[in-house]
Parts: C-alpha cells; structure tokens; sequence
C-alpha cells in the first residue's frame, strides 16, 4: 500500500480512479481521477479530513492503518457531502465506531438524507475550532462551492487549507501527491475544465472565499482532486480568481455543427481570417465530434467566442442548443460573441443562437452571416467581414 507524510502528522490517505469514464455520470475522464483524503495525527486525537467514493472505501482504511495499525480516528471532518468523498462514511463509521462527524448543520441534514447518520455528528459554526493537541482545526463556512453545505477546514499550526472541492482539478494522481513531486502541465488544463464544468456557476462565492482567507497565510492547499499545490499554489490561486473573475486569454474559440460540410465551410472562411487578422489561438470545435466538456474548457480559457449552426427543424443543430443552454446555465459573461449559420429553405438557426444568448453579458460583434444552401464568394466576404470586425472588437 502506499501513503504519503506531507507534514509532520499530516498524511495523504487518498486513492485513484482509473475505471470511471464519467464524472458525475457527465464529464469524461481520459486521464482518471483522484479522490483525496487526509490523515492529521495530532498528540491527543487523530481526525480524517474528507472521504472517498464507496468503491474504494477499504482502500482509504487500509492505507490508515498502514499508517498505524492500532490508530483510533476521533474525528471525520466531512467538508464536502458529494458522494464521490462522502460514499465511504458508513464503512469508516463501522471501522472506527467512535469517531465523531464534524460538519455544518447543513451536513448533518444531508447526512440524514443519504445515510441514516444521526449519531455521533458533531455540527460546527464558522469559525469553530477542534484541537487535537498541536494540530488545531479551524473552519471557515464556504457556501455553494459548489453545494450548499460546503466548507473549508484550516490547520493552523502548518499554514493547511483542505479547500473540498476548490482548486481542485481531473486527473488521477501518477505517483507524486505534492506539486513539487510532479511536472503538473498537464493539471491546469484539467483545473480549467473543472471549473468550467463543475464550478463555473458559482463563480460569485468563489470569489468570497478567496476574500475571506485573503489575510489567511496558507502554505498549503489540499483540495479534494488533483495535487496538493505548496510550491505553485500562488499560480492556482491566481487562475481561480482569473475564472471566477470571467477573466480570460486573447484566444478565440469557434463551435460549430455542420451536416454536409456547408456550415463548415463558413467555419474555415472566418478561421482563416482571423489567422490573416493576427490571432493566433483558434480553437475549432465539431460539436457532433467534441465533447461539451472540452468544449466548455476551451470556451472559459477564451476571451472570443464564435458560433455557427444550420437550422434543423426550425431550430439550431441539438447539440448547439445544448451548448448554449449551458452557458445560459452558468451565466457565462465576459465574451466577444458572433454567430452565423446556414439554411435550405427557411432560416431559423441565427435567430435562435441570438435569442439563448440574449441575457448573457457577452460584447456582440455587428454582421451576423446567414448562407442560403452553399457557399458562394459573396457569403465569403460577408464571412471575412465578421472576423474583421470581430477582430477589432478583440483588441479593444
């Protein structure tokens, strides 16, 4: 078995999911999943903070008690009731039959509602501290990051935020658990989608909680998924304000559906002349061929934002109206926008993308191209039109 002192008395107990192709039954995920936990052995008590998903309970026990075969666990700090780190709660209740929940009230009706726990569950406030003798546990109520129950929990002693869900990030763990252990390049694409995927709605409470610990010197941060950030944790920080902020790169990103190669043709018409305009992070995406997913990543990375559709049954393409009721879901604001689309006999595809993305705060570019059946040179320069313009309203 494997597990990992990070400080003094902190320990990673946390395990990988290589197997689950979904999270959320939603997100792919190409490169697994880690589902942290954290062992803190202080000098009188011990406590577990966050769990992990059921189908991997026995292995989070195993690794506590590699640690220590006799250890008695006194507190289960819960700063996150998502299944995915609360599923094992029952079978560490029966391997420790002592140990105390710690979470707010909030938790304590979802514990109810998911388990039948109501014993043993100790309800903590904001600010409320548990010492476990030079270990001091602190919590700090972060609602709606990204359910309403969570929360953070500090260990004062090592300057340790376990931060539950935020900050963290997709991909299983592949031998190091500190940032300093790893070439993490390949994490902050995977932050990103996560955020866009999971967090993205809740941007304003993100933004709450990097003001609250603001003046909170913090020399770790232990999310749920992804590495423990020590030695990058400024970058993190500073990308998850950039998010939550609507804050994005120079790039453009360009969606679109097209059935015959006609709608793309278009595509590859106002590509081009951005490229010609001196853009030079495009961003292509099929829809029938991209999952929203990466969609969505590259969408909240990006400052500009293209969509095109043809009309399918007096609407735009499905997949299209899924994206954009996506980003009506999440409020997503801050964006260069233009659409442009195509039709047989009866237009409709332009008109909707423009009326599901009316109450978003996007910066609309004028020219909206809209091509009856094939391409034609005209179309094509109303195409190169609309990335010129587009192009400015960029740079602006």
């Amino acid at each position: 078995m494997f597990s990992t002192e990070i400080v003094k008395g902190v320990h990673y107990v946390g395990v990988n999911d290589r197997t689950t192709t979904r999270f959320e039954g939603i997100w792919p995920l190409p490169f697994g999943v880690s589902y942290n936990s954290y062992l803190i052995c202080g000098s009188r008590k011990n406590a577990i903070v966050d769990g992990v998903e059921v189908s991997h309970c026995f292995k989070q026990i195993d690794k506590i008690k590699e640690i220590n075969p006799e250890i008695q666990i006194d507190y289960l700090v819960i700063n996150h009731m998502e299944p995915d780190h609360s599923g094992g709660v029952v079978a560490l209740c029966r391997e420790f039959p002592d140990m105390k929940i710690v979470g707010n009230a909030k938790t304590a009706d979802m514990l109810k509602g998911y388990y039948g726990l109501t014993e043993n569950v100790m309800i903590v406030a904001d600010g409320d501290c548990i010492d476990l003798g030079g270990k001091t546990m602190q919590f700090h109520l972060t609602p709606m990051i990204h359910w309403p129950e969570t929360m953070m929990t500090y260990l004062v002693e090592d300057k340790m935020l376990f931060s539950g869900d935020a900050f963290g990030c997709f991909g299983a763990l592949n031998g190091g658990i500190v940032d300093t252990e790893m070439d993490t390049s390949g994490y902050y694409p995977e932050m990103v989608r996560y955020y866009s995927n999971i967090v993205a709605k809740y941007g304003l409470f993100v933004q709450k909680a990097l003001v609250k610990f603001n003046d909170v010197p913090v020399d770790y941060v232990c999310s749920t998924h992804g590495p423990v950030w020590h030695e990058e944790l400024r970058k993190v920080v500073g990308l998850y304000d950039k998010l939550s902020r609507n804050e994005s790169d120079e790039g453009v990103v360009i969606v679109y559906a097209s059935m015959y190669g006609n709608t793309e043709s278009m595509v590859d018409a106002i590509a081009h002349r951005l490229a010609v305009n001196g853009v030079r992070n495009i961003k292509v995406h099929n829809v029938s061929y991209a999952d929203e997913s990466f969609i969505l990543r590259d969408i909240y990375a990006n400052k500009g934002l293209i969509v095109l559709s043809p009309t399918y049954n007096g609407c735009a393409f499905p997949k299209i109206e899924s994206l954009l009721s996506s980003l009506q879901l999440r409020g997503t604001c801050n964006k260069v926008f233009a659409c442009a689309g195509s039709f047989t006999w009866a237009s409709a595809a332009v008109k909707r993308i423009e009326a599901m993305t009316e109450k978003l705060k996007f910066t609309r570019v004028d020219g909206s191209v809209e091509m009856k059946q094939g391409i034609t040179a005209d179309v094509e320069k109303m195409c190169e039109a609309l990335a010129d313009n587009f192009v400015a309203e960029l740079k602006k």
